[in-house]
């Protein structure tokens, strides 16, 4: 009897051991063990980042660093300078003037090529053989190189250029200078800039236009809504994202405008009539030599593309949410 009882008492601790769960504490393992997790992910991922690393971070360090420095290859040694080259900058006219010229290009290329883009999109927001050609059409100064496309509109918007021989054949006496005029050179290179990047935003209000439900158009064509209404209410809200994509690429593009003023009119015409902030850092670090100069400029530049990224961003995707 005792030993019966024995038996059924170990039975039945080996059977709740084997049906109780795992202590408090102690989980069982899913999946693979985290030492292979991360050997997979130093296997694939290490070569991405030391790359980021060589050729994105460190070069941006190297930058910062030198700001603080007058470090001039042909005025050696190099001394450190702390915010010397920052208070310059404040009151360095061509800086504050190359500042504004980013600052107007920027602004005409976001507005413009926003509103050509999606005025453009709407227009080829069809199926056929027809518009997807002039798709590809409008899509092809984006993947030309920028000197490329300096290079042509110069030859058409020079004093001597096609557009003006256009004119004087016309009975124009005096074509405008476009690009020899300091108060047409400025807006020139702007409108160069947002006939490139056109392109761009029309494939991407296109992709928009693709997302828009077409059962909620047609819910309200049969409601009554006429073509305004129902771009107001319906395709213009479901537009948010595009509308996101292409402002905070145009603000960046526009900070970093450089081929087009060096090829066009070189900073001019006159002295830094169309000078940017990229074209600045350009020529004072690398013709001028002050090394230590244009990479606090080029710091600042970059403090300034990041906040205005990021405010813009931010208040778009706001809109988002809110739509």
């Amino acid at each position: 009897m005792s030993a019966t009882l024995t038996r059924q008492a170990g039975t039945g601790s080996r059977g709740t051991s084997r049906g109780a769960p795992p202590p408090a504490g102690r989980r069982r393992p899913r999946g693979r063990p985290r030492p292979a997790k991360a050997l997979s992910f130093l296997t694939f991922g290490a070569p991405g980042l030391l790359l980021y690393l060589a050729f994105v971070l460190l070069p941006i360090a190297m930058t910062v660093r030198t700001g603080f420095t007058d470090r001039n290859p042909a005025n050696p040694p190099t001394t450190w300078v702390g915010l010397d080259n920052y208070v310059r900058l404040l009151q360095d006219t061509d800086f504050t003037g190359a500042l504004r010229n980013t600052l107007t290009v920027t602004a005409i290329l976001t507005v413009l090529a926003n509103v050509l883009g999606l005025a453009v999109a709407l227009l080829l927001d069809r199926r056929g053989r027809l518009y997807n050609l002039l798709r590809s059409v409008f899509f092809t100064p984006v993947v030309l190189s920028s000197v490329v496309v300096a290079v042509l509109w110069q030859a058409i918007l020079a004093d001597d250029g096609l557009l003006n021989s256009v004119l004087r054949g016309l009975g124009v006496a005096r074509p405008p200078g476009w690009l020899s005029d300091p108060d047409l050179a400025l807006y020139t290179v702007a409108f160069i800039i947002t006939w490139q990047m056109l392109g761009f935003c029309v494939v991407v209000y296109l992709a928009g236009l693709a997302a828009v439900p077409a059962e909620l158009l047609e819910a309200a064509e049969i409601d009554g809504a006429g073509r305004l209404t129902r771009f107001r209410h319906i395709t213009w809200p479901m537009l948010a994202p595009a509308l996101t994509i292409n402002t905070v690429m145009l603000l960046i593009t526009g900070f970093k405008a450089y081929d087009q003023v060096q090829v066009l009119t070189n900073g001019g015409p006159g002295e830094g009539t169309t000078s940017t902030i990229a074209f600045q850092v350009v020529r004072t670090t690398f013709t001028d030599n002050r090394v230590g100069y244009g990479s606090a400029m080029a710091t600042l530049m970059l403090v300034v593309v990041a906040v205005v990224s990021v405010l813009a961003l931010r208040l778009l995707r706001r809109r988002e949410a809110a739509l």
